[in-house]
């Protein structure tokens, strides 16, 4: 149209079609990467079966797992006169020492003895303090809990729904994504969609990470600020670098995903001749052609030259 003439793009090289060995060659370092990706989507899923396996059940390494640790062995602070009586009281009416959080529930247990139960697994779980408590006292007894306890509890039980389907959700489309990603190496155009769904379980992840990390430290500090009570609230340091962890391998993951947009001859490239690919699939070739002999040196010479 208009006189121009359609442009043909042509390999780079002398045959028109690549071999099968040279095709694999060229995407080689596509295909690095890609597995590269899918490595790190695994360190992702496995890390986030750790956070969602935390205090599921009383085991040397699960119930050692949870988001926050609830100490009650001094409930009763020690400037109330016969707080020891009243704290070896508190036990006798059923408190135990500690409880921890995990994803799916909640585990107890007293000191020196480590975690005796944990509840039975539950979806969309959330933690409530004031409902355990008072379920774990003797009928007719009670212990009264500050104000601050009482209006955290519904925040708390939206964000741990939020928090739950994120984590749940990352962890599944990581694993998926892992079988996906290496598919990228065929095309650019197939890293599109690819990408944008590691970034989706990027963002599952990290997000569910940052709700965990806020809802946990909102909730150490409204509990140890009580005066009331002498409740210690400590952070589960395994629990947030296995989170945290899970974080990162997914972003970083996403980042090479994101750079094979653009970045990597695909064997597509190769085929039409948009792009070379790595330069060790041509040695072989390039080699063979500098060795065939040209038309000058195959004609004989003429009678009375030298």
């Amino acid at each position: 149209m208009f006189g121009r003439r359609k442009r043909t793009t042509t390999p780079p090289y002398d045959e028109a079609f690549a071999t099968k060995s040279e095709l694999h060659r060229a995407t080689r370092p596509r295909m690095t990467w890609s597995l590269l990706t899918s490595l790190f989507l695994l360190i992702t899923v496995v890390f986030l079966i750790l956070v969602e396996v935390g205090d599921t059940a009383v085991g040397s390494i699960r119930s050692k797992i949870y988001f926050i640790n609830l100490n009650l062995t001094n409930i009763v602070p020690v400037s109330i006169p016969d707080a020891t009586l009243i704290n070896s009281i508190a036990q006798t009416l059923g408190l135990h020492d500690f409880y921890t959080v995990g994803l799916w529930g909640y585990c107890e247990g007293y000191n020196g003895v480590g975690t005796t139960t944990c509840s039975k697994p539950q979806t969309l779980y959330w933690f409530n303090p004031v409902s355990i408590i008072s379920n774990q006292l003797i009928a007719g007894a009670s212990i009264a809990l500050p104000l601050e306890i009482n209006n955290i509890l519904k925040l708390i039980r939206i964000v741990s729904h939020w928090m739950f389907g994120l984590f749940l959700s990352g962890a599944c489309l990581s694993f998926v994504m892992i079988f996906i990603v290496p598919l990228s190496v065929y095309s650019r155009w197939a890293s599109l969609p690819i990408t944008i769904f590691t970034f989706l379980a990027a963002l599952l992840t990290t997000v569910g990470s940052v709700i965990a990390t806020v809802l946990f430290i909102i909730m150490r500090d409204v509990i140890t600020a009580q005066t009331t009570l002498n409740i210690k609230a400590t952070i589960g340091i395994q629990m947030f670098a296995y989170m945290w962890i899970a974080a990162g391998a997914s972003i970083i993951a996403f980042v090479i995903q994101l750079g094979m947009c653009c970045c990597c001859a695909s064997r597509r490239d190769v085929r039409t001749g948009r792009k070379r690919g790595s330069m060790r699939a041509w040695r072989k070739r390039n080699s063979a052609m500098r060795e065939k002999p040209t038309e000058e040196t195959m004609t004989p010479p003429l009678n009375g030259e030298a």
